[in-house]
C-alpha cells in the first residue's frame, strides 16, 4: 500500500484497508480481518458504511467531504462479527489509482 504523496502519516498502519469509488473494499489487511472477526472473502466487495456503527456517522456526508478534500483524519466506530464496537483512529486519502487507502489504530473496544 502506497503512503500519500506531500503527507506525513500520522496513524500507524495497524489496520489497512483499501475502498473503490462505490465505498466497497476491494483490500484489506489480515489484522483488519482479525478485528473484526469476518474472513476477507466476507469483507471484500461489501461498502464499508455496513460495518460502521449506527448513528456515529453520517457516512453520505463524510464520503462527500472527503471527496472535495481527498484526504480526511479522525475517528471512526466499526461493529465487529460478534457486535463489539471497535474505536480507531483513522487516516485515508487518495492514491493515484483513484481508490482510497486507509489505515487505522485501535483506541479502544466496547461490547
Amino acid at each position: 500500500m502506497n503512503c500519500p504523496p506531500r503527507q506525513r502519516l500520522h496513524v500507524s498502519p495497524e489496520y489497512t484497508v483499501v475502498v473503490d469509488a462505490n465505498q466497497r473494499y476491494v483490500e484489506v489487511s489480515d489484522s483488519f480481518c482479525k478485528v473484526m472477526g469476518y474472513r476477507r472473502q466476507e469483507i471484500i466487495g461489501r461498502q464499508y458504511d455496513e460495518f460502521t456503527a449506527l448513528r456515529t456517522n453520517d457516512v453520505p456526508t463524510v464520503h462527500e467531504l472527503f471527496l472535495k478534500l481527498g484526504y480526511m483524519h479522525g475517528i471512526w466506530i466499526f461493529v465487529n462479527h460478534s457486535g463489539t464496537r471497535i474505536l480507531v483512529r483513522y487516516e485515508a486519502w487518495f492514491r493515484p489509482d483513484g481508490q482510497i487507502e486507509c489505515h487505522m489504530e485501535p483506541l479502544g473496544a466496547r461490547a
